[in-house]
């Protein structure tokens, strides 16, 4: 039989759902709020998207692993160079309009592996 290391108890009626790990709430999750790094291959992806948003593109830049904060300080960065508006979350820098070319030209003159996605 295997054993459940990452088992443990999920929801309490005191604390409400809790983090299976560090077993506090959600809210105050230490293990979560240090910031992972999410994994990536070293290629940055920039894509243009419309779905969900009435029509409108945005340009959509992952696969950066950066840190949160990092994240957030590159994507106001950009925005800038783009001169832009945008939101930076869940690992995703969108840019709001089609910059793609320009964002591509930017990244790489910065030293990262860019390349275009979805076409």
């Amino acid at each position: 039989m295997k054993s459940r290391s990452t088992g443990g108890l999920v929801y309490s009626t005191e604390l409400g759902r809790t983090c299976p790990t560090c077993r506090q709430a959600i809210a105050q999750c230490a293990c979560r709020s240090a910031g992972t790094v999410p994994a990536t291959d070293g290629i940055v992806r920039v894509s243009r998207e419309t779905k969900g948003r009435n029509g409108k593109g945005v340009t959509v830049v992952k696969g950066l692993g950066l840190e949160p904060a990092a994240l957030a300080q590159l994507g106001k960065q950009l925005k800038a160079a783009c001169g832009s508006g945008g939101t930076t979350k869940d690992g995703v820098i969108e840019v709001q309009g089609d910059h793609c070319e320009r964002v591509i030209e930017w990244l790489q003159a910065r030293g990262h592996t860019v390349k275009r996605a979805g076409g």
